[in-house]
């Protein structure tokens, strides 16, 4: 389900955003730092700062999360199942671990969010289709022209 190009987009997007509803089906979207995947079908998001997230998980534990590579303007969508891992909880360390590897451990996480992944769909930005001739490499350079900064020079 999470295949290698997904992956890709995972470690190249500096946020995601998970949307979460009540059981009143009142939606919630909250921008998350510290994620990764653990393996194929399960998303690790770090709780660092989310009441609201976190409650409506125990309301209704069926999410999405959303991520893109800003330059590019391409990213992915994932749905499925979430469920909190508490700090006490007996696989807490085993489920923290690959976030703070990959980010810091210099914030408290109070918890953990996987997501088991069932449904994945593709994220492009709308002048992909109105102008299909535009190439990954127009979308960059325009990207970077908007955002105002330029590509690391190689220094070896």
């Amino acid at each position: 389900m999470i295949t290698n190009e997904i992956k890709k987009y995972i470690d190249k997007s500096v946020l995601c955003w998970l949307a979460t509803s009540n059981k009143e089906n009142e939606p919630n979207v909250s921008p998350k730092e510290m994620f990764t995947y653990l393996d194929d079908k399960s998303l690790l998001i770090a709780n660092l700062a989310s009441p609201n997230s976190i409650e409506n998980i125990k309301e209704n534990p069926y999410v999405c999360v959303s991520f893109v590579d800003v330059f590019v303007q391409k990213g992915y969508k994932l749905k499925g199942k979430a469920i909190i891992i508490d700090r006490n909880a007996n696989d807490f360390d085993t489920k923290v671990k690959p976030l703070t590897d990959l980010f810091t451990d210099q914030y408290r996480t109070k918890s953990v969010i996987e997501i088991e992944v069932s449904k994945v769909e593709t994220i492009q930005a709308p002048s992909y289709f109105l102008f299909p001739e535009r190439t990954e490499q127009f979308q960059i350079a325009s990207a970077m022209n908007t955002y105002k900064v330029q590509p690391l020079k190689n220094n070896s």
